[in-house]
């Protein structure tokens, strides 16, 4: 028996499909709905705003806010000013990862419900009651969760998620397959083996890895060609649903764990980071828990996938050259993190700083 586990399984309804959007005003009106607020981005809201008819001749008062552009405690306080002023009773979030993240915790602060309309299959921000929050010069600030708000409802359409940019797909794949490489040996140690609602995070873990490792190839090729296959579909519905259901059904054991830490300290010390995508951060994390957990031959099997997709696999990669003092603040950070003390090996400031070498001298001679 666990204790303090909790299972937080993902928003309250979920659809995706072509001609998805004709099913968001039911459900505002459902809600009782009189004041709505649109959250969105830029580019994303120039693709996403003539697909949503719903929004023209709407019953309700309609209001628009464009966020910052990063998930900050600022930019939440924004948008709770805008609740309060217009008596806001329902949010949508229209956007990719940081707005979803954005929108969630906006809207547990001002207590209001909200729905999710992704315009990127990035990353599983649109189904998880956490958020990762940057402050506006995109440095990491930790992350904060709102487990008793989670999604009226996420609904969006392959037709607008195809047409956003590849780049963002690959590096949800990436961030997607760390579910698996975070949570394996954590999930199958001795004493989790028989708890159910883990059993089923690890089999979620399953379906990300072996999915996204045999159909990435194809669905990213796909989504080059602006092409809606099965592969594609399959594959987006993984990055930001049966991704958010290994954290969900799994809690602590399964949300993340080195990979998600070495992402978070590179966010926190060091600024050039910020030129790459979560989840190429997060790419080379999986890398860096691998080595620190010694398991060189996986580094071997994954290097392909990483060739196929282009993906950061050190931090020389990355242009991202640690001073000793820096580096000693990623250790610390990363040692800090009580996810990371999950992963069951021993873990100290040398192993972790010992790791981050290592790593590039193998692939630097491999």
């Amino acid at each position: 028996m666990l204790d303090e586990f909790k299972v937080k399984v993902g928003p309250q309804f979920y659809s995706y499909y072509n001609g998805a959007f004709d099913l968001i005003p039911n459900i505002l009106n459902h809600y009782k709905v009189e004041n709505l607020l649109i959250v969105h981005g830029e580019k994303s809201w120039e693709k996403a705003k003539p697909r949503l008819s719903f929004l023209e001749g709407s019953p309700h008062s309609v209001y628009y806010h464009q966020y910052t552009g990063e998930c900050s405690y600022f930019g939440a306080d924004l948008i709770k000013e805008k609740v309060l002023k217009h008596q806001i009773d329902f949010i949508i979030g229209v956007g990719g990862g940081k707005l979803a993240d954005l929108v969630g915790y906006a809207a547990n602060i001002s207590n209001v419900e909200f729905g999710m309309i992704p315009t990127l299959a990035s990353n599983c921000a649109p189904w998880t009651p956490l958020s990762v929050m940057y402050k506006e010069d995109g440095t990491s600030e930790g992350k904060s969760e709102h487990y008793f708000r989670q999604a009226a409802f996420m609904i969006t359409e392959p037709n607008l998620v195809v047409d956003a940019p590849v780049n963002y797909f690959v590096a949800g794949l990436a961030d997607t397959i760390a579910k698996w490489y975070e949570s394996e040996s954590i999930l199958a140690q001795e004493q989790l083996l028989d708890e159910p609602f883990l059993q089923m995070a690890s089999h979620a873990a399953v379906i990300c890895k072996k999915t996204i490792l045999t159909h990435a190839e194809q669905a990213v090729s796909d989504m080059e060609e602006r092409k809606v296959t099965s592969e594609f579909v399959a594959l987006s519905e993984i990055v930001f649903g049966v991704a958010g259901l290994v954290g969900g059904l799994g809690d602590k054991y399964a949300r993340n764990a080195a990979a998600h830490a070495m992402h978070d300290a590179l966010g926190k010390y060091v600024p050039e980071s910020h030129n790459y995508l979560h989840g190429e951060k997060v790419a080379y994390g999986i890398f860096y828990q691998l080595a620190l957990e010694g398991k060189w031959t996986e580094i071997d099997e994954l290097l392909p996938f990483y060739y196929q997709l282009k993906l950061p696999k050190t931090l020389g990669e990355m242009g991202i050259f640690l001073d000793e003092v820096t580096l000693e603040k990623i250790v610390a950070f990363i040692d800090s993190k009580e996810k990371v003390h999950l992963i069951p090996i021993e873990i100290n400031s040398s192993i972790l700083k010992k790791a981050i070498i290592d790593l590039e001298n193998y692939i630097k001679t491999n």
